[in-house]
C-alpha cells in the first residue's frame, strides 16, 4: 500500500495537533498543581473533581 502526498501532510498535521494537545494538558496539570486547585473531568458520564 502506498500513501499519497496529501495523506502524509494530513498525518503530519494530526501528529502536530496531538503533540500540542499533550503539551497543553501537561501545562494545565502544572498550573492546577501550582494553584492547589481541583481538576474537573468526566468519567463514566459523571463529573468528577480530582486533585492533580
Amino acid at each position: 500500500m502506498t500513501t499519497t502526498k496529501n495523506e502524509n501532510v494530513e498525518n503530519d498535521e494530526k501528529d502536530k495537533i496531538l503533540k500540542g494537545l499533550e503539551k497543553t494538558y501537561e501545562k494545565l496539570l502544572e498550573f492546577k498543581r501550582s494553584k492547589n486547585s481541583v481538576l474537573v473531568v468526566m468519567r463514566d458520564n459523571k463529573i468528577v473533581k480530582i486533585k492533580p
